[in-house]
């Protein structure tokens, strides 16, 4: 079981493993998409495909070695976000999630993103330390989400997600800068003739 780094699970996988990853990755849309700007709608009552779609994004969450991830970044933009801060933990799916308090307390910790390229880029963005969260599950319950720690950054992050916003927007200028330009296309250079 790997560590926590970012947002990301930070361990050494076998071939096969790291394959499934990649492929996993190769599904997660991947700035500078325009999709990870745009705001996510509502998920309408009784809307059947939103479990199919909590599966999907589960899936591809765990195989890509995360530890959050949101329809947007999947290129679906309705207010849907899954997370699993324990690794043995049953994945939690969260509908229409409204951030309904967030504690003064906060904390600078680093932060990377399965759209920002995985573990490559990683810089500090400031959270509450504790929030509440309310939203229904897939089956249409409602649900109140007490988080603080891991828990409270990730669900911070995907909602972020689900409004346009990227860990970049919520770093300092000088990481933000730094953050970018890893992320700007490198030229390749090969021989001329």
């Amino acid at each position: 079981m790997g560590e926590v780094e970012g947002q990301v699970r930070s361990e050494q996988l076998d071939a096969e493993r790291e394959a499934r990853r990649r492929a996993a990755l190769a599904q997660i849309r991947q700035y500078p998409d325009t999709v990870l700007r745009m705001q996510a709608h509502d998920v309408e009552a009784g809307d059947e495909s939103v479990a199919q779609l909590v599966e999907r994004m589960g899936r591809l969450m765990q195989e890509a070695r995360g530890v959050g991830l949101a329809a947007p970044q999947v290129g679906v933009l309705r207010r849907v976000l899954v997370y699993q801060t324990v690794e043995d933990a049953p994945v939690t799916a969260l509908v229409n999630p409204r951030l309904t308090r967030a504690s003064d307390e906060r904390e600078s910790a680093d932060e990377g993103c399965l759209s920002l390229g995985s573990a490559s880029v990683i810089v500090p963005v400031e959270r509450a330390l504790s929030v509440t969260v309310e939203a229904t599950s897939p089956e249409g319950e409602a649900l109140t989400i007490e988080a603080d720690g891991l828990e409270a950054r990730v669900i911070q992050h995907e909602l972020d997600h689900l409004d346009g916003v990227l860990i970049v927007d919520r770093t300092t200028p000088e990481e933000r800068r730094e953050a970018l330009a890893q992320l700007r296309p490198q030229p390749i250079l090969g021989p001329l003739a």
